[in-house]
Parts: C-alpha cells; structure tokens; sequence
C-alpha cells in the first residue's frame, strides 16, 4: 500500500484520539504530512472511528486534491492544509469538540496561563481566534478557519503554543508529529479544565508570571530543557 507508514501513523494517532474520550461520534480527526513527498494523510469523513482501517486514510497532495484513497477526507481537510502552510515546524494536526476546550472557543475566550501545569506545554495563553465575517464563512470558509488560527498565533512560534481555539468552533492542536499532536490536544483539554475550575474560585483570572512561564516551559522544551530522560519522548 502506498503512504503505509504515514497512513499507519495517522491511524493510530486517530484511534488513540478516540479512546482518550476527547472526541464521540465521528467527530473530530487527525492529519499528518509528509513535506518530502509533499502528502497528507488524514481521517476520512464521517467514518467511525471503531470501523476505520488503515486503508480508508485518505491521502492527498497540499492542494487538496486526493492522490490514494477512496473516501472523502475530512471536511476540516483545508484548514489543515492552511496550517501546513503556514507552519513549516509542524507535522501533524487535530481537531476535536472536547468538552472544556469547546467550552472556551465557544464563549469566545481564549485560555489564560494560570499556572506551570499550562506552561510546561503552552509557553503563553492559549489564543482564540476572531469570529469569521459573513463573508468569509461564505466563501472557503474551511479555508478560512485555517487563516484565522494562523493569524490568532500571532508571531509565536507554532511549537511553543501548538493549539489555538476558534472562536464558536473548537480547538485545533498541532505536534511534531501525530502521536505528539494527539498529546497535546490531551494537555490542552487537561489546562482547559483546569482554568475553568480556577476561573469559578478566583474570578481574577490569576496568571502564572513570566519568568515561572519560561522557567517551566524551557525545562520541557528546547536545547535546555532538563525534564525526562535524553532519547526518550516526553
């Protein structure tokens, strides 16, 4: 089979994002690219995940346009690609509805950095997208979710906050590659619940100071970092 192994990675990454609870129904997916060949793979829509096969992966070129498969992929497959785009760092991408992260998009917030369990993944907020105008959720409006979460990250390197929430949607997460991006949308949703929790006992949105921030984050990530074991993933 062609693409196996990027197809075998997106698979596995999609399952694992089912059994984390943190999709139900055919909701949400997993894509990962591989920039050599200039490919993506990604969950074809509608498809349970229960009944998905390394065969029903969908694979296509950054324009969209399938190159091996027989499904329909994903209907968020342009906002991936947008993001593809416009991150050349990252190698893989995931959209859920889960429950906290949706919450937030969902109220039109973004989630504050309140304290180092956020900041030993997210080195800052977690940004939420502007609403989408008329216009734009007229015309290539998957297109433009994408534009929109490049454009909420503002000058933040992609990997330093690989999640942002659209505004009324979800969230969307990214890693360096799908098992690492399904990590991160477990994390997200772990400091989102958290946040909402800390925002009920202190309505003053206490945030975490920049130098515990970069203290924590830097001790995960980056040439510095002293966490973990060297050689082995986090």
């Amino acid at each position: 089979m062609k693409y196996s192994e990027l197809r075998k990675s997106v698979l596995d990454a999609n399952f694992e994002l089912y059994e984390s609870g943190l999709v139900i129904s055919t909701f949400g997916n997993v894509s990962a690219i591989d920039r050599e060949q200039g490919v993506v793979a990604i969950k074809p829509s509608g498809v349970s995940y229960k009944a998905m096969n390394v065969g029903d992966i969908v694979v296509t070129d950054l324009d969209g346009k399938i190159v091996d498969g027989e499904l329909r992929p994903s209907s968020d497959l342009d906002t991936h690609l947008e993001l593809y785009l416009a991150f050349p760092s990252i190698g893989a991408v995931v959209h859920t509805h889960s429950f906290f992260a949706t919450a937030w998009a969902q109220s039109g917030q973004g989630i504050p950095a309140m304290g180092t369990t956020h900041a030993d993944y997210f080195n800052g907020p977690i940004p939420v997208t502007r609403q989408l105008t008329d216009e734009e959720i007229g015309t290539d409006y998957v297109r433009n979710t994408g534009r929109v979460i490049v454009e909420a990250l503002g000058n933040n390197p992609p990997l330093s906050i690989p999640a942002a929430l659209v505004n009324d949607h979800g969230p969307f997460c990214w890693g360096t590659d799908a098992a690492d991006a399904v990590h991160n949308a477990e994390m997200l949703e772990a400091v989102a619940r958290i946040a909402f929790h800390s925002r009920q006992i202190s309505k003053d949105d206490p945030e975490i100071s920049s130098a515990l921030l970069r203290r924590h984050f830097q001790r995960k990530h980056g040439q510095l970092a002293t966490y973990g074991q060297p050689g082995r993933s986090k």
